[in-house]
């Protein structure tokens, strides 16, 4: 598998992170993407970044969504 083109960043415990890593993980596995998953709670300068908005997404390095993963969205920006 290539290096993964799809970051999410997120909290443990967090519902709307759960809901995004269900379709980050379906979208990646069709595409034969890969995604890495990192916790703002282990770092203080993510959790000041993005403490309010998780779950964050980006996609090749660049800000995709927040909140909720649009399916559709991400397989295009994956194209």
């Amino acid at each position: 598998m290539s290096a993964p083109r799809v970051t999410l960043y997120g909290r443990p415990g967090c519902h709307l992170c759960d809901d995004a890593r269900v379709v980050i993980a379906r979208v990646c596995a069709d595409l034969g993407e890969s995604y890495v998953e990192i916790s703002v709670d282990d770092d203080p300068a993510l959790a000041r970044r993005f403490g309010e908005e998780v779950p964050v997404t980006f996609v090749d390095g660049r800000q995709h969504d927040f909140w909720r993963v649009d399916e559709a969205r991400l397989r295009a920006a994956l194209a």
